[in-house]
């Protein structure tokens, strides 16, 4: 309890010190009392943020860079919410640099040879500096001995002691987002404590590399057999909860337009294929590499797509992918009644909200994008008009959305790059279109009756069983014992019931103090 007290103190002297707070309050102002809170944590300090010349988004990247990891990711997530921090500041903080000193080689070494065992060390011919320092980890380049031939890999290894670091920091940050949100009732729409929440979790996922290797796996799995796409190939044997042993890529980044074009590669069809691609990562299979920016993107001279870095990714279950299809393929046809009926359908509105004002609004944002090139369409501000709506109908945060809107808005910007003039709407179409079909074409329907007619009869058996438990249930229902209204995030709950009691303690130990004072005094 203690050390927990200390992390929370030690998180608010941070963001007191830092400069944060005073460009958070020049962006969106502050409540006098919370100000008032970090004023008192910042005595003895100067302001780090110094510059008077910098942008409030430039100097907010200085100091979440300036206090760390933790902050780094946070700063990174935040890019993703222009209805929190707005649009300009939100494109700032997608340039916030993920980047840190890297430790020694020697250390490296170490964390590789625990991680692994020393049969497989002893077959690493030679282990490079690093090419490559983030936050989280950092990559080396290695040449190992496998099945007599000397391989190139490139090898992940995990900071020391990061992930307790990390945890630590982010459950103080969620337990002062779950006193703003208590004490400041306007601010529970923005969902902060769920958005640290779903930071801590995909952070946790990145710190395990295992993860990160399954990932990999699975990406190469559903698009084995797709053209224009290759994902490079796990070394099991080198890769465990600290360490990530895949194939170097021996290709030219995404970025370089220049050795792109001396390799011949089209990129018109090269910008068509990201876009296509990515669409089919999230509509056809619902998981989908969620940190697709230049410098994770690499093409061979086949003009091949080769992403990297598979410790970010999305996915959406049967039903968002069901919507987010439908949704997009409604703007691309202007029926902007059937977009306003998903969202109906989807659960995103309230049953009470009017249908007609709710697709007129969605006109407003539909119309104007058709007709242009990528060039002419601001991703940022089609997110900041979603954004609008989503308050103006009182639309809650679809928080497993959040990677999949920033992963969108970061595809729109690798493709502008390559080709200016291709229509991102236009391209989407054929994949979207091939959905519909496989969904709901007479082939779907029939396969889908046949799957339930299946699982009909394989439950016959269990049917009586299924009646006594119905019946139990609706006794409990009626005795009150049975809350049909409970979440289905039990982990989240349980985050958010030990933060009130940590509340409660720190309220029992304030007043004991207090008690304690007037006693002595």
């Amino acid at each position: 309890m203690f050390l927990k007290i200390l992390n929370l103190l030690k998180i608010l002297r941070k963001l007191s010190t830092s400069g944060a707070i005073e460009v958070i309050d020049e962006i969106k102002p502050l409540p006098k009392l919370l100000k008032f809170v970090f004023f008192i944590f910042s005595f003895g300090s100067r302001n780090t943020i110094e510059n008077l010349n910098k942008s409030s988004g430039e100097k907010l990247c200085a100091a979440l860079q300036g206090m760390g990891t933790t902050f780094i990711k946070l700063g990174q997530f935040l890019g993703t919410r222009p209805d929190i921090i707005g649009e300009d500041i939100a494109k700032e903080l997608e340039k916030l640099q993920d980047k840190l000193p890297a430790f020694s080689t020697l250390e490296a070494k170490k964390i590789l040879k625990n991680q692994i065992g020393q049969n497989s060390f002893s077959k690493i011919i030679s282990l490079e500096e690093p090419i490559a320092a983030a936050s989280i980890a950092q990559v080396h380049f290695a040449k190992i001995k496998i099945d007599d031939q000397e391989k190139e890999l490139a090898i992940k290894v995990l900071r020391p002691n990061i992930h307790k670091m990390v945890n630590e920091e982010l459950d103080a940050l969620m337990f002062i987002t779950y006193i703003i949100e208590n004490i400041f009732k306007k601010t529970k729409r923005l969902k902060l404590v769920e958005i640290i929440y779903l930071l801590k979790e995909i952070t946790n996922v990145e710190m395990d590399l295992r993860f990160e290797a399954a990932a990999a796996s699975e990406l190469y799995e559903n698009t084995k057999n797709d053209s224009f796409i290759k994902v490079p190939k796990i070394y099991w044997d080198y890769t465990s909860k600290q360490t990530l042993a895949l194939d170097k890529v021996d290709a030219i980044k995404i970025r370089d337009l220049e050795n792109l074009k001396k390799s011949n590669v089209d990129l018109k069809k090269l910008s068509r294929n990201l876009i296509q691609l990515f669409l089919k990562q999230a509509v056809r299979d619902g998981f989908f590499h969620a940190d697709m920016h230049q410098g994770n993107l690499f093409v061979d001279v086949d003009g091949n797509i080769i992403p990297i870095d598979f410790g970010i990714m999305g996915r959406l279950d049967k039903n968002n992918k069901k919507y987010l299809a439908e949704i997009l393929y409604g703007f691309i046809r202007r029926d902007y009644n059937k977009v306003a009926q998903v969202h109906f359908l989807a659960g995103l509105v309230p049953q009470s909200t009017s249908k007609d004002e709710l697709a007129q609004a969605l006109r407003s944002i539909g119309e104007p994008i058709f007709g242009q090139s990528v060039k002419d369409i601001s991703g940022g501000n089609l997110l900041a008009q979603l954004f609008d709506i989503t308050e103006k109908f009182n639309m809650e945060t679809q928080t497993q959305l959040l990677l999949l809107q920033k992963t969108m808005v970061s595809v729109e910007g690798v493709a502008r790059k390559l080709n200016p003039d291709a229509n991102i709407w236009e391209i989407s179409r054929p994949i979207l279109e091939e959905w519909i079909k496989n969904e709901k074409g007479p082939e779907a329907k029939i396969k889908r009756t046949i799957e339930i007619s299946r699982e009909v009869f394989e439950k016959i058996p269990d049917l009586p069983d299924v009646m006594d438990k119905a019946n139990l249930a609706l006794q409990m229902l009626a005795e009150g014992k049975l809350n049909l209204y409970t979440t289905g995030s039990k982990n989240l709950e349980l985050e958010e019931l030990k933060m009130k009691n940590m509340r409660n303690n720190m309220i029992i130990i304030f007043l004991g103090i207090v008690i304690g004072a007037f006693i002595v005094f």
